[in-house]
């Protein structure tokens, strides 16, 4: 068989695959459907993986609403990229006209320097002054006509330059608002996924040791039911916050989903993830929660934290899901701690559905 039959043999497989789990979790048969279950089978988006597993544990199905809060969550297309085409549209449109004017400048430069041509080859033949005179006022009106065009140029150029600069810098605002949680500051859900496959390819190319962190809050849901979402807001940037205090090395932090947090730790064994999961997970329970409307206390913070560290064959769905499945087990035993994959209770078994990676 070729390759390009291999792909397509591939393409199918996934797609009977992806049809399958339609039906078993009871998906209806859109086409958005199938793109979130064919992403999911194909193992491309980590954390897509990730929700969908924890949505069938929860209920055992994954409903049209939960698809979706999938699609438009991972897959949807995002305005960032119509702002960039919009600003990309504006650079070019800068880019044609000073290339106009240059062509204007270019065709006064030709003319200017087959007026001097000419000006050299009259002044050799002739000594009337007169026509010296004539020759000399032409090239002076020639000389200035070059030097408003070239005025006109310069200050198109420096015009420009500053629209330019303007663009550049909502481009730049506009790719970190995209990578970046607008709650919490830190990275979302996007930027964590390329960073994760990013950093796990780098460190399997380099053979370095890398770590990934999961945190969960303990009972979310209950601070959100009790005190209203305001205060559910609060608690996800105090955790944000304190991320951002207590790892200070080269990390990628993020928030990937509602009340998750991932740590990517390159260069990191597990004890020294372990050890900076520590310190996150301490210092938000030191840390009481005050109603800022009210100064009333609500109490105290815990969080959940799973560590794990790459292994051989390790790709991103496989290490967010060990991670993952660390957080859980720290969830049974009582909340409130760290466990991660190398420690004795941690079983390592899959949360369902199995993990698909075509």
């Amino acid at each position: 068989m070729t390759a390009a039959g291999e792909d397509l043999e591939r393409t199918f497989q996934v797609g009977q695959r992806a049809l399958e789990l339609m039906k078993t979790y009871g998906s209806s048969a859109s086409p958005r459907s199938y793109e979130v279950w064919y992403t999911y089978v194909t193992g491309q988006k980590p954390v897509i993986n990730d929700a969908i597993k924890r949505i069938a544990a929860q209920s055992g199905h994954v409903r049209d609403d939960d698809v979706v809060t999938l699609f438009e969550e991972h897959l949807a297309p995002q305005r960032f990229a119509q702002e960039a085409e919009k600003a990309g549209a504006t650079v070019i449109g800068e880019i044609d006209e000073v290339m106009e004017m240059l062509e204007m400048a270019l065709g006064s430069t030709a003319k200017y320097g087959e007026s001097l041509e000419a000006f050299s080859n009259d002044l050799a033949i002739t000594i009337d002054k007169r026509r010296i005179r004539e020759l000399v006022a032409a090239l002076v009106t020639a000389t200035k006509d070059v030097g408003a065009t070239n005025k006109t140029l310069e200050a198109r150029l420096r015009e420009t330059r500053g629209e330019i600069e303007v663009l550049r810098e909502t481009l730049e605002a506009v790719r970190i608002e995209s990578l970046t949680d607008p709650l919490t500051g830190i990275a979302n859900r996007k930027h964590f996924e390329e960073m994760l496959v990013k950093t796990l390819d780098q460190a399997i190319v380099e053979r370095a040791p890398l770590a990934l962190i999961v945190i969960d809050i303990d009972h979310f849901k209950r601070f959100n039911d009790t005190y209203g979402h305001l205060t559910g807001d609060q608690v996800l940037r105090l955790v944000g916050m304190t991320m951002r205090e207590q790892v200070k090395t080269k990390a990628t932090l993020a928030r990937f989903g509602g009340e998750e947090f991932g740590i990517i730790l390159p260069d990191t064994t597990v004890e020294t993830a372990r050890a900076a999961a520590e310190r996150v997970r301490t210092s938000v329970m030191s840390r009481e929660l005050v109603k800022r409307s009210t100064g009333e206390s609500l109490g105290k913070v815990t969080i959940s934290v799973g560590c794990a560290g790459v292994r051989k064959g390790d790709t991103a769905v496989s290490l967010l899901e060990r991670a993952d499945q660390c957080m859980f087990t720290a969830k049974r035993a009582g909340r409130n701690r760290t466990v991660c994959d190398t420690d004795d209770d941690f079983s390592g078994a899959q949360e369902t559905p199995q993990a698909e990676v075509a």
